[in-house]
């Protein structure tokens, strides 16, 4: 039997999630936000590039072959 003062993992005090933007507390309408302005900021963080994953420069393009390789001759003037 339990007298009420053993805790059991998960039985602690509920969390409520924070808006990740001003830290508020979220509105189920906007999650995870708290607002439609907070929305918008993390959007255009977005779009800004913000958020981008840094990332290591290759030589393969998008699709995933190599670029042609460039002519290492000067062009010469024809004569």
């Amino acid at each position: 039997m339990s007298d009420g003062g053993d805790s059991e993992p998960g039985s602690g005090p509920i969390r409520l999630p924070r808006c990740p933007i001003c830290r508020k507390s979220t509105i189920e309408a906007y999650r995870p936000f708290c607002s439609k302005r907070c929305a918008d900021i993390d959007l255009a963080r977005w779009l800004g590039g913000s958020y981008a994953i840094p990332g290591a420069g290759t030589d393969v393009d998008e699709d995933g072959e190599a670029p042609p390789e460039q002519n290492k001759e000067s062009p010469r003037a024809d004569d």
